[in-house]
């Protein structure tokens, strides 16, 4: 628009059909649009250069954006690893706290339980102390465990082979119990025969069932006659069929051949 004007004034001015004045006028008013026209289009030039230049800032800040994002969410990803990987830590330590709570008790308890079991009660020292002898000479075991004492006696020292009868070195061996027994209170005293797998052959005695209950019979005679009361005491044969080991060697079956004088509590409390 402010082209055409100049572009019109000029025009006039070659046409002659104006005054001088009128045109000096019109001069400096086609000198002010021109210089307005540059002011104007050096004004558009440098907005449209600080644009540009605040375009280029604001994508800048766009990726800056970007990459602190990124970088957080990074970090928020690491922090929720480390407090996951802090939870199941914190659980195992639980477990383990836990799993050391119920060692320290399981192992209160065998030790509870060990101590039960090496306990002597006062019948087992008494035996102890009057079998010392036939102990140490391996004639005779004893043990005790949670209540129940056993003397086992080897077959050898009482009978003689096939034979129910006690000889005189098992004798002296009952007459010694019998005196720990005379004491004892709340007790059952059972005798319990075994023999080997060796057929008895027939006669007096068919089978090991027999033999081996005729044998216990015969020290509950025993014991009785040497003052232990009949109330406590019973007799039971086992024949061949609880052995101690396998009956494959002659020691194993020398072994089998004993008599076990069980103490175990009683129910009535006798």
């Amino acid at each position: 628009m402010r082209t055409r004007l100049v572009l019109a004034a000029l025009v006039a001015l070659s046409t002659g059909c104006v005054s001088q004045g009128k045109f000096n006028e019109k001069a400096l008013e086609a000198e002010g649009l021109t210089k307005n026209l540059t002011d104007e289009k050096a004004a558009r030039a440098a907005a449209e250069a600080k644009i540009k230049e605040l375009e280029e800032k604001q994508a800048a800040l766009e990726q800056e954006k970007t990459a602190l994002q990124t970088r957080l969410d990074a970090s928020e990803n690491r922090l929720t690893g480390a407090a996951a990987e802090r939870r199941a830590l914190e659980e195992k330590n639980a477990q383990l706290a836990a799993l050391n709570d119920e060692l320290g008790r399981n192992a209160k308890k065998l030790a509870q339980a060990k101590e039960e079991l090496e306990k002597k009660s006062s019948e087992y020292e008494n035996l102890a102390q009057s079998l010392k002898q036939e102990i140490s000479d391996g004639k005779i075991e004893l043990s005790e465990m949670k209540g129940r004492m056993t003397v086992q006696l080897k077959d050898k020292i009482l009978f003689a082979s096939g034979s129910a009868r006690v000889g005189k070195e098992g004798q002296e061996a009952l007459v010694k119990i019998a005196d720990a027994l005379k004491t004892v209170k709340g007790r059952i005293v059972r005798v319990e025969g075994h023999t080997d797998d060796v057929p008895t052959g027939g006669g007096q005695f068919p089978t090991n069932w027999e033999l081996s209950l005729a044998r216990a019979m015969a020290v509950v005679r025993s014991l009785q006659d040497s003052g232990v009361d009949p109330t406590m005491l019973s007799a039971a044969g086992y024949g061949q069929y609880q052995p101690l080991v396998p009956n494959d060697t002659p020691e194993h079956k020398s072994q089998n051949r004993r008599i076990e004088i069980v103490l175990a509590p009683s129910l009535g409390g006798r």
